[in-house]
């Protein structure tokens, strides 16, 4: 089983012709109203992918509410876990242009309600994997990771958005996911300057004795260990409408192929695969592919 501890949002996702710049208002075009938050979002992904996948966060006692967990409750995510309090539930603006690029603005509303301790020892000793995000508060977070150690979980943090100054309890963590840009900041916060993304997750491994698993878009992604060794692994070529939710499409059916016992190579590309897919479609979890398209997709990429 996989637990999932993070946020759960309602987005509003409206196309268009350029991000804009600080001061300026765009005209845009049409919005999609839809289920987010990252860790929905991975849920969702994971539960996709075929694996039972319990969700722990929190909404408000508002409409958004029941849409914001509408497709998790129809991918058969356990959301027993997910609690209601006062605040407004979770909300995520996103701008997005015809080539697939996004800006997102969050705002976190329920998602700062989220308490690790709701995840009981007991439920976390039937897991084989705790993922967790940054979209709900930190301290939660890693101390919900360091329980989950001492029951046996392999705890992977997908180490998004990064608030200013933070910094990672990398012993409480087994495997962190970052993108490039993430990576770098990571590496500043630490002073390391590496040459590259490759030399810099050499190098951030190496200081927090942690694995980083670094996603580069349509370059791929690669594995590097705290020992040096280094995993990679292609991307799907694919022409982008909606990079919303790829990132955590990755990292949901990551973890995923990972809870279900896959070796690492073989998790890095079936989560490629359905990033790749979902990059092909508007939306963030109604984008996501179920397993029957990743298993296709991967015959072609990497026959076995």
């Amino acid at each position: 089983m996989l637990i999932v501890f993070g946020s759960i949002n309602l987005d509003i996702a409206v196309q268009v012709p350029h991000l804009p710049k600080p001061g300026e208002t765009v005209l845009g075009g049409g919005a999609l109203i839809s289920p987010g938050g990252k860790g929905a979002n991975q849920a969702h992904a994971a539960a996709l992918y075929g694996m039972p996948t319990t969700m722990f966060g929190a909404v408000g006692r508002d409409a958004f509410a029941a849409p914001a967990t509408a497709n998790l409750r129809a991918a058969a995510v356990n959301i027993d876990g997910v609690c209601v309090c006062d605040n407004p539930t979770g909300i995520a603006t996103i701008g997005v242009t015809q080539t697939g690029e996004n800006a997102i603005v969050v705002s976190p509303g329920a998602n700062l309600c989220a308490i690790g301790d709701a995840v009981s020892d007991a439920k976390l000793l039937t897991a084989r994997v705790l993922l967790m995000q940054l979209e709900v508060q930190a301290q939660e977070c890693f101390r919900l990771a360091r329980r989950a150690k001492e029951q046996g979980c392999l705890v992977i943090l997908n180490a998004s958005p990064l608030a200013d100054e933070m910094q990672l309890d990398a012993r409480a963590l087994d495997i962190v996911i970052v993108n490039k840009l993430e990576l770098a900041e990571l590496c500043a916060r630490q002073e390391i300057f590496g040459i590259d993304p490759i030399d810099q997750a050499r190098l951030l491994a190496k200081a927090l004795e942690v694995d980083v698993l670094v996603t580069l878009g349509e370059e791929g992604a690669f594995l590097m260990q705290s020992n040096g060794q280094t995993t990679a692994c292609q991307a799907m070529a694919v022409t982008a409408v909606d990079t919303t939710g790829a990132g955590d499409t990755f990292a949901g059916v990551f973890a995923a192929a990972m809870a279900a016992g896959e070796p690492i190579r073989r998790s890095m590309q079936a989560a490629s695969v359905a990033a790749g897919i979902a990059c092909t479609r508007p939306g963030a979890q109604i984008a996501q592919p179920t397993r029957t398209e990743v298993d296709a997709g991967l015959s072609q990429l990497w026959p076995q």
